[in-house]
């Protein structure tokens, strides 16, 4: 019922900065909790950041201080600023998103590739 289509990876030098963004589209009304995972090759995939409907926050250890996470209620969208990246951040981003609806539902975009070498 929800679509994430994220956009916004490449490759950047250590340091660098990106801005990934994804947009939700579907039928369901709200989504409660949106936020990016990422799974670098041969490693588990793993929680970046959330943001809930009200604005609460929580990003991993690994990047708190260098990545922010945003979200647009009425556009259904969440960007994830990403500063002072480092050669370890090299991973498939993944949007993702909750919808709770008397059960929980869980969406995933098709992922976005972040390289950061020189």
């Amino acid at each position: 019922q929800v679509q994430l289509v994220e956009s916004g990876g490449g490759l950047v030098q250590p340091g660098g900065s990106l801005r990934l963004s994804c947009a939700a589209s579907g039928s369901i009304f709200s989504i409660n909790v949106m936020g990016w995972y990422r799974q670098a090759a041969g490693k588990q995939r793993e929680l970046v950041a959330t943001v809930t409907s009200g604005g609460t926050r929580n990003y991993a250890g690994s990047v708190l201080g260098r990545f922010t996470i945003s979200r647009d209620n009425a556009k259904n969208t969440v960007t994830l600023q990403m500063n002072r990246l480092k050669p370890e951040d090299t991973a498939v981003y993944y949007c993702n998103a909750v919808v709770v609806s008397g059960l929980e539902y869980r969406y995933w975009g098709q992922g976005t590739q972040v390289t950061v070498s020189s």
